[in-house]
Formats: structure tokens, sequence, C-alpha cells
């Protein structure tokens, strides 16, 4: 859920009408364009969207005589839209404006032409509105990968972090990371605005990423298609040397490929990070190192001879 006042001012929308609405909550993720409506077709109008109003159906408002379109648009706001926004080129008529005060439904103004406002709105509603999954961890841009470092706590994911950012790569989000499902398939991560280019070192305290290495140290938010685990090393536990096997974990409905690293003194863990998040991208361009060394050794083993092997492997 939102506010309307939230909407306007992250969409840098202007109040023309209705300004004792703008509490209003928004908690329906899609939006209508009131043409039906103002044609008198009411019939599958759902309560709780937002309208957008382009410059074809005020065309078509401005067509209807005085009454008509008087009593048209008393309807429409009477369906209980949260507000209603106005593209560029809008200019409504008189009684519009009359009507937002009465019904107390904000009439925001846009800079945008129709389209650009339509993907702008869809767009907004669909990561403000879509169900939020807190995670104790570090999010980082590796070479374009979205790779989300968990593990117990102090067990140096803020550390490895500092290190990859000092390799150039870009933190977005240090100690909690908010996770939103825009759409199956597609899991951004960001950090909450309090803690926005901010990572906390243990015997340091917090420090500003981006102030100590640069504007390019730091994003807003990236995909994530990489959880690297980090976990101190078992001597019971088996880990996969080839890479065969692949761990997944799930948010909302999409799973994500995770990659276990144990840690022992004397490993350069965002050195072995750095390597998972590329290792994971060369997979996405269709070149999977482990699928194709395990190929050459079962052509060696066919074959029956280590004659040719330096040519095989």
């Amino acid at each position: 859920m939102i506010k309307v006042k939230k909407l306007m001012k992250d969409l840098n929308l202007a109040c023309i009408a209705g300004e004792g609405g703008l509490n209003n909550k928004v908690e329906v993720s899609n939006y209508t364009r009131p043409g039906l409506e103002f044609a008198g077709y009411f019939e599958f109008s759902e309560a709780g969207r937002i309208f957008l109003l382009g410059s074809k159906e005020n065309s078509f408002l401005k067509t209807l005589n005085p009454e008509l379109g008087y009593m048209r648009f008393k309807q429409t706001l009477e369906v209980k839209p949260p507000c209603i926004i106005c593209s560029k080129n809008v200019e409504l008529p008189d009684y519009a404006i009359e009507l937002g005060n009465k019904y107390n439904v904000p009439i925001l103004k846009s800079d945008s032409r129709t389209v650009m406002m339509s993907a702008k709105l869809y767009n907004y509603l669909q990561e403000a509105l879509a169900p939020v999954q807190t995670v104790h961890g570090v999010l980082l841009d590796i070479n374009g990968m979205g790779t989300l470092i968990v593990g117990k706590s102090g067990i140096g994911k803020s550390e490895t972090a500092l290190e990859l950012v000092k390799r150039g790569h870009q933190l977005v989000s240090d100690d909690r990371v908010d996770i939103i499902e825009k759409e199956p398939g597609l899991i951004i991560g960001k950090a909450p605005k309090v803690l926005e280019r901010y990572s906390e070192l243990r015997g340091i305290g917090i420090i500003d990423v981006q102030a100590m290495y640069g504007a390019g140290a730091f994003r807003d938010s990236k995909k994530i298609r990489l959880v690297v685990e980090l976990e101190n090393w078992d001597d019971n536990k088996y880990y996969d040397r080839l890479g065969l096997e692949r761990e997944t974990i799930t948010f909302f409905n999409t799973k994500l490929t995770k990659v276990v690293i144990p840690i022992l003194p004397g490993r350069n863990l965002a050195l072995l990070i750095e390597a998972a998040a590329l290792n994971e991208k060369l997979k996405y361009m269709g070149l999977d190192s482990a699928k194709e060394f395990t190929s050459k050794i079962n052509k060696l083993a066919e074959r029956g001879s280590d004659d040719d092997e330096d040519d095989i492997i």
C-alpha cells in the first residue's frame, strides 16, 4: 500500500484538484484508461484502480455537452479511484476540477505524454505494490551479475563485499536486502532507503561506500541472478568439486541458482565469489565448464586409451 501523495512525489506529478484526498491509499497494481466510463459503460469498473486520462479520453469528454460530461465524470469518481492522472496535453473542463475537489479525488498532472506516463505508472505500481521479502545479506553487482551473499552473522559478508567493491564491483545493499518479485522470474534487490550506500564493518563502524570509493561503487537496485552462501568448513559434509550439482533457492515464485562456498583460513573469498559470478554468467551465455569437462572425460573413457589424453583434455 502507498499513499497518493507519495506516488505524486515519486512520479513528479502536480496536484490540480482534490488535495483533500492526497492521503488516499493505492492498493491495486493495475490502472484504467476511463474511455468506456466516459461513454457511460461502468459494468467492469473496478474500485481502487487509478485512472490514467490521456488525450483521447480528454477529447471524447469534450465532445459531450457540459451536462452529460458532468454526469459521466461524476459517475467515474463514484467508482472511487484513489486518484486521476492526466498526461501532458490534457486540459480538463472546469466541472472536472470542481468534482475532484468535491469528492476528494486528487487530479494529478504529468509533464509526460500518455504512452510514457503509462509505462512509468505501470513500472512504478508493479514495484511499489509488489510483496517484499527481507533477507540478511549483502547484494552486489559483479560484472553485471546481481549476486546475493548470505551466511551467518559475523562470517565476513561485509568485509568480502568491501574487497569486491575495491575490485571495481558495485554495492547495492549491505546487511539488509529488500527483495521484490516484479514478475515470475524477475527478482529485484535493493537497500532500504536509510541503508543506501552504507556498510557496517565490525571494529570500524559505519562507512559510506560511495564517498570512499566513488559514485561508481554504488547502485540503487539490481536483478538477482545468483545466491552465494558462506559457511564454515564442515569435515563431515560433501562439497561438489566439479560443479555438476545445481542447488537452488526460491524467492516467491522464482528459483535462483545457489552456490555454497566453505570458508577455510587462506581462502580468498572475494576472488571465489567473483569466480562464481563469472562462471554463472558464462552458463547464462551457454558455456557450462563442468559439463564440457565431464563430456571430455567420458569421451576419453569410451576410447579406453590414454594415448591421446592431452588432445582430449
